[in-house]
């Protein structure tokens, strides 16, 4: 786990190209037509394509909202838009986390407060030991307490331990009705979105705040996904890209409501509030404009390995004042050398 914070910032190496040739559609995922080698994918195309390969969903020739879908995003509005979500039906953060972000910002609190902290939460305590203890962190002594693995880690390993052990489960439960394959896709995205944001935020913005932000900025979805299954029971055939879409904003709305309930630093809660409010224009902070960027380099990603679309198809630009094409480029190389195995 730990390991890919320090691959960041590892040498480059220049992948090996090859012939890339498609695998079959895997599980509930339907083929997705290639862009051509050397394509630019607009960034609608893009996210339309990514939320059907996490939920499995066929392709769409509509290009408009039929009348139930219509109803369907006025009802899912009704319930999950603004602050209208009963919150406490999320799922909820450890008691200690807020206190324990909010410590982890001062790098001058001791490894002791920090260790007594962390002691209140047993399963939290096991994901430090558990982390300490792998060969990455092995020392000639054995790690004898907890305030050893505490400052063994350090402030940043500390951080994201944390952000991990908290955001994991939450996302691997967020398939709703469409299973455990959906959980995972969406987690597989927020490892990467999050890593891509560190990665253009590099120098700019603080990168525990990046990084968490690239964690939750999906985090809604699960719990839109399943108040549609409740209320309209899977009766769903199109799925257009209008409806697809719509369904993204709402979850947006709700990523917000989430992160405020789960009091997360205000930085990251002012960027995810910014997502709601773009739509074809960019993002006008600093840290909305990394997000933005790292998300769609993430959705980027997975898609390319999982060869639904031409590993050399480029990111575009569109609506990004703040990165340029030869930036996004290798934002695109740095994950595919630390996530695409099978490349």
């Amino acid at each position: 786990m730990m390991g890919l914070w320090q691959r960041l910032f590892a040498r480059e190496r220049v992948p090996d190209r090859h012939a890339w040739q498609p695998h079959e559609p895997i599980l509930a995922a339907r083929p997705v037509p290639a862009a051509p080698q050397g394509h630019t994918l607009a960034n609608a195309q893009l996210e339309d394509r990514f939320y059907r390969f996490v939920f499995g969903l066929p392709a769409s020739s509509q290009t408009t909202l039929d009348t139930q879908e219509q109803m369907a995003l006025e009802r899912l509005d009704a319930l999950c838009g603004g602050d209208r979500y009963d919150v406490s039906g999320l799922p909820r953060m450890p008691s200690v986390l807020p206190q324990l972000l909010r410590a982890l910002r001062n790098d001058h609190l001791s490894g002791a407060k920090l260790a007594e902290l962390i002691g209140r939460d047993p399963v939290l305590v096991g994901e430090v030991m558990r982390v300490t203890g792998s060969v990455h962190y092995r020392t000639l002594q054995p790690i004898a307490s907890l305030q050893h693995a505490v400052v063994l880690l350090g402030q940043e390993g500390l951080r994201h331990v944390v952000s991990l052990y908290v955001m994991k489960p939450i996302l691997l439960a967020s398939g709703g009705g469409f299973g455990q394959i959906a959980g995972q896709r969406l987690w597989d995205h927020a490892e990467r979105c999050a890593h891509a944001a560190v990665f253009l935020g590099k120098g700019l913005c603080d990168p525990f705040e990046t990084y968490l932000a690239g964690l939750v900025c999906h985090t809604g979805i699960g719990a839109v996904i399943r108040t549609l299954d409740i209320e309209f029971g899977g009766t769903f055939t199109a799925y257009t890209p209008p409806f697809v879409a719509g369904i993204a904003r709402v979850a947006a709305e709700l990523t917000l409501q989430a992160a405020r309930y789960w009091e997360l630093p205000v930085h990251v809660l002012d960027t995810l509030a910014e997502r709601i409010e773009y739509t074809a224009s960019a993002p006008s902070s600093l840290m909305g404009q990394i997000l933005h960027a790292a998300d769609h380099a993430a959705m980027m990603q997975l898609l390319t390995e999982h060869r639904l679309i031409d590993p050399y198809t480029s990111m575009s630009a569109e609506a990004s004042h703040r990165f340029s094409a030869q930036q996004l480029a290798r934002c695109q190389q740095d994950l595919q050398r630390n996530f695409s195995a099978n490349l």
